[in-house]
């Protein structure tokens, strides 16, 4: 092998990226608050339930029944499940049905 040839491959370099850190969330007050959101949404409401102090995986977990028990769409973002509709009667008493103090926040 000659010398002179250019390095045409290596591991020890390029565009890796660095780890991805862990979102630490700030710590609730062991409250679970329901609220109703309609801004920028083209009028359409969503409920957002935050105050849950789970880590990521039950988090979605949970997203996943509540889609499921309702029959409707959502997302689980930054620490909290947004789920799509004015539920939030059902999902007060579900919750609180599991366990959880649920307060009504907002509109």
């Amino acid at each position: 092998m000659k010398d002179d040839a250019p390095l045409v491959y290596s591991t020890e370099g390029g565009r890796i990226t660095p780890p991805k850190e862990a979102i630490s969330r700030p710590k609730g007050d062991g409250i679970v608050r329901l609220s109703r959101q309609t801004s920028g949404r083209k009028g359409k409401g969503v409920c957002i339930i935050t105050g849950l102090d789970l880590e990521d995986t039950a988090l979605s977990q949970l997203a996943a029944e509540l889609k499921k028990k309702c029959g409707c769409g959502g997302t689980v973002s930054e620490g909290s499940i947004e789920i799509q509709g004015d539920k939030r009667d059902f999902l007060k008493n579900y919750l609180e049905g599991k366990g959880f103090h649920v307060k009504l926040a907002g509109g």
